[in-house]
């Protein structure tokens, strides 16, 4: 998987050449649509930017110490059914308020996870860290620094898009009388976008990877996923409530979900055990 070949976006003249329309027509949909086209025109080109620079300090292929095709077609399956049966709940059972809740909980999921994983992360490396012999701890530490450099990265930037942006609002407040202010404010904004989109593509390799936590021991992101996802569970509860339903389907709905991929999980750990020889207990890895 190290070798395999990156797509890249395509610059937004090769993109739109792309598309099977003619001229006339692109001058009335500039018409038509021209403040999207002003924001086409300007987030493209810095989200190419950053997914590029995202591929850069977070390779998504580089931190995958052992990949198991049938296990990440699972995964996939496992993913898309959830995905399914969620939108069935809420075209059969739900109201309009639960439809207006799915982008707020969606939101909520991007702002938690990272943090829980921050302070999930280490629980659960202690606890395998005393599982190992003692004899492989020492190189288990040493493999934890890229890790630990990775997250370190991540949640810089993580936090650097709501600062930005409130440094963005606090300098348009206090310079709004001066003719100038847009000049100012606009690279502000440029900047808190290209911010944003970085961490989202550094989302997809952190959350595949785990912060290249398999370099540690290739179980570590398995036993991660299975515990981040109950506490994610929780967390849902407690601030969205019930899924919409009878009894019987809000059960379902909220213990389905964790307990799927906590299965999924256990079964990826016990390939790695049976296929590569790689055990909690005793070589992490191959």
């Amino acid at each position: 998987m190290a070798g395999a070949p990156r797509r890249r976006l395509a610059p937004l003249a090769e993109l739109l050449r792309r598309l099977p329309v003619h001229g006339c027509v692109w001058a009335l949909l500039v018409f038509c649509f021209l403040p999207f086209v002003i924001v086409l025109l300007v987030s493209y080109p810095l989200a190419r930017s950053a997914r590029r620079q995202a591929r850069l300090r977070f390779p998504p292929h580089a931190h995958r110490r052992i990949v198991d095709p049938q296990v990440i077609r699972v995964q996939k399956a496992r993913a898309w059914t959830a995905l399914a049966m969620s939108l069935l709940i809420l075209v059969v059972y739900g109201t309009a308020a639960d439809f207006e809740e799915v982008q707020e909980q969606y939101a909520l999921r991007l702002a938690v996870t990272p943090w829980l994983l921050l302070f999930t992360a280490p629980l659960v490396i202690t606890v395998l860290f005393r599982m190992v012999p003692v004899a492989a701890r020492a190189g288990m530490r040493a493999r934890l620094r890229p890790s630990m450099r990775l997250a370190l990265r991540y949640f810089g930037a993580f936090t650097a898009v709501p600062l930005f942006f409130a440094v963005m609002v606090l300098v348009g407040e206090s310079m709004r009388d001066y003719w100038f202010t847009p000049l100012v404010t606009f690279p502000l904004l440029a900047l808190v976008i290209w911010a944003f989109f970085f961490v989202l593509f550094a989302s997809a390799t952190v959350v595949r990877t785990v912060f290249g936590t398999s370099e540690v021991h290739a179980a570590l992101p398995a036993l991660l996923t299975g515990v981040l996802v109950w506490e994610l569970a929780a967390v849902n509860l407690i601030l969205a409530g019930m899924p919409p339903g009878p009894p019987l389907i809000q059960i379902c709905a909220l213990f389905c979900g964790p307990a799927s991929v906590s299965a999924v999980a256990w079964w990826e750990i016990y390939r790695l055990r049976t296929r590569h020889g790689v055990t909690l207990r005793g070589r992490p890895v191959p």
